[in-house]
């Protein structure tokens, strides 16, 4: 009886000892699948700070992800004495998709930038959706000099090369809807460096002429410029490019700039923008700007120029009169945020033709007057803005504009 229980618990122990040792083998099996996995595949690294971001382990390439919706309602009045609704607009005003990061090197970046509202794809003046605004590949050889190739914003007037994600009133001025060049195909140039304290961008491109993703071409190019000057330090946080003072400089920070464009031979009344033409005309757009930020005040004033020696031109679809702007505009900004991130503002815009262009253009002034709330920065914010339009010598198209605006991104 003995040797059987001796027998059985021996038979018992090496089922156990068995299933001990399929045990550890099955572990060690799974693990070492696991390791080799992780060899062949290994996992990309994320971040979420602009966006979603994504960077191989190995640093071979990486990829932000990023997007942004504004959203609009509007109402204009009959004239400035009957207040009943003109018209109304309801609409998104924007909705863009972003992608950058950089390949192989962080010497070798890239951005592009998609746009799916109408009004954001030039819809009217092109007669077809126009979705690509920004495709553009950068070679960085130093941390001073970047070389960038394709399509994206030509050095121009500061509200231009701000974000429209990231403006304090609903939208850009009217003097920036005349005289910006905004984005083109080219070869751009940058360059950044200090002097101690002082600190100056320089920036230059020669492009197409015609615009985003116009087929068409001629024997004419456009050459723009800009240089800017930062005589107290840099921005906390590049607030040169972005409106209000959400950084609450602690000290005064300046900034100041000239932007020359020479547009040769183009096709459109905008050079980049505005309705097709059927005559060919060259004009030069140049000006001036400045910012100035402390303790969530900001003042930001622009004053430009166009020069064309023949403004009226034939539209080429429906053959009727119209004018390539000649003249001056200013446009000066001021607001504070307040510490919990309320905003107020006014905006004082002026538009001066002369010569033809007065035939077709009338002299306008608009005031505006902004409140608005950062909840996440420029991410999340609601805008409202009332402006008045003082159309010179004609009183009668005086009248109200008010706009509500939600803006959301990452």
């Amino acid at each position: 009886m003995l040797i059987g229980l001796i027998t059985i618990c021996s038979r018992h122990q090496n089922q156990v000892m068995k299933k001990i040792v399929l045990s550890i083998i099955s572990m060690i099996w799974f693990h070492s699948i696991s390791i080799a996995q992780h060899a062949d595949n290994p996992i990309p690294y994320f971040s979420y700070g602009k966006g979603l971001g994504i960077t191989t382990p190995d640093s071979s390439y990486s990829l932000g992800i990023r997007f942004r919706i504004q959203n609009r309602v509007a109402m204009t009045t009959i004239d400035d004495k009957d207040l009943s609704t003109k018209e109304w607009e309801m609409i998104v005003r924007r909705l863009r998709l972003r992608f950058d990061g950089f390949v192989f090197s962080q010497k070798f970046s890239y951005a592009l930038q998609l746009s799916f509202s109408r009004g954001d794809m030039d819809w009217d003046n092109t007669d077809y959706p126009n979705i690509v605004r920004d495709a553009m590949l950068f070679y960085r050889p130093n941390k001073h000099l970047t070389i960038g190739v394709g399509q994206t914003k030509l050095p121009g007037n500061r509200q231009r090369i701000v974000s429209s994600g990231d403006l304090q009133f609903a939208d850009r001025s009217a003097v920036n809807g005349i005289f910006t060049v905004d984005r083109d195909f080219g070869i751009q140039l940058y360059y950044d460096n200090h002097i101690g304290n002082f600190h100056y961008n320089l920036r230059g491109a020669v492009s197409n002429g015609e615009g985003r993703n116009i087929a068409k071409s001629d024997n004419g190019l456009l050459y723009s410029s800009r240089v800017e000057i930062y005589p107290l330090g840099k921005f906390t946080n590049g607030g040169d490019y972005f409106e209000a003072d959400l950084a609450r400089e602690k000290k005064p920070k300046l900034a100041i700039a000239g932007c020359f464009a020479y547009v040769d031979h183009t096709n459109r009344t905008g050079a980049t923008l505005g309705k097709t033409i059927t005559e060919q005309r060259n004009f030069r757009n140049y000006g001036g700007d400045m910012l100035l930020k402390y303790n969530g005040w900001a003042l930001s004033s622009e004053v430009y120029r166009r020069d064309v020696a023949n403004p009226i031109v034939i539209l080429a679809k429906d053959l009727k009169r119209s004018t390539i702007f000649n003249g001056w505009g200013v446009n000066t900004e001021l607001s504070y945020v307040f510490l919990n991130s309320m905003l107020i503002g006014g905006r004082y815009t002026r538009t001066i033709p002369e010569g033809d262009t007065r035939l077709v253009e009338k002299e306008t002034q608009l005031g505006t007057v902004v409140i608005g709330k950062f909840i996440k920065g420029h991410r999340l914010k609601v805008q409202t803005d009332i402006t008045y339009f003082d159309i010179i010598p004609n009183p009668a198209s005086n009248h109200w504009q008010i706009r509500f605006q939600v803006e959301m991104g990452i």
